[in-house]
């Protein structure tokens, strides 16, 4: 018999009792697989949810630039519509003032540029301001004209109404007229001494000879 074998530290079976398998240990990576997973799923969900709302706005953003753009272009072509009415408003009037050129020019030929020409005057009566004789002859017309369209007197009316539609006034003579009139309402309607140190200022008398005017007097003899 071989006693080296009852000697030695190790008998049959010890092997497998010092190294047993750990069955509970195996099943611990799974367990992190799932929360990886589990993980993985909510950030997926998550960035399918931030998707979605980025279309969302994105389709909204779109929808706005269409409006947008629908807008732009209703706005050019009422534009484009403008622009065309001008062109030929200008080329309408370019024909008239040619005509009328033509005319003036035949007119002059002919000896007839004084019956032709709607005004002349005297130029030993100069304006006083810019536009005086103008904005007068203009308030004549109009004046005028309304008196014709009350007598029914319909050609005179037209004519005139022709003369008006042709010739804006300079303004300054309604204007002056204007400050006069307020001058007087803020005192009163009194010819008082301040109003006449404004009216000299103005080159404009409060007396005829030795009387006083009137404030509307005044007004009626300058304006």
């Amino acid at each position: 018999m071989n006693f080296e074998e009852f000697l030695s530290d190790e008998t049959p079976g010890t092997a497998q009792a010092e190294h047993p398998a750990a069955p509970a240990e195996e099943e611990e990576p799974a367990a992190d697989s799932l929360d990886v997973q589990k993980a993985v799923v909510e950030a997926l969900a998550a960035d399918k949810a931030e998707q979605a709302e980025t279309i969302s706005a994105l389709r909204a953003e779109n929808v706005e630039l269409r409006r947008n753009i629908v807008e732009l272009k209703k706005g050019i072509l009422e534009l484009t519509d403008r622009m065309e009415a001008a062109k030929k408003q200008m080329s309408e009037q370019r024909a008239a003032l040619e005509k009328v050129g033509d005319v003036l020019a035949t007119n002059v030929d002919n000896g007839l540029s004084n019956k032709v020409a709607l005004l002349d005057r005297d130029i030993d009566v100069p304006d006083r301001f810019t536009g005086e004789t103008r904005d007068h002859v203009i308030e004549v017309v109009r004046e005028a004209r309304d008196k014709a369209e009350a007598e029914g007197r319909l050609r005179r009316a037209q004519v005139l109404e022709g003369v008006l539609a042709a010739n804006e006034p300079e303004g300054l003579l309604a204007k002056k007229r204007a400050n006069l009139e307020k001058l007087f309402a803020d005192n009163g309607n009194i010819v008082s001494g301040p109003v006449i140190e404004e009216l000299q200022k103005m080159g404009i008398s409060h007396k005829n000879g030795e009387d006083y005017l009137l404030p509307s007097e005044i007004v009626k003899r300058n304006y």
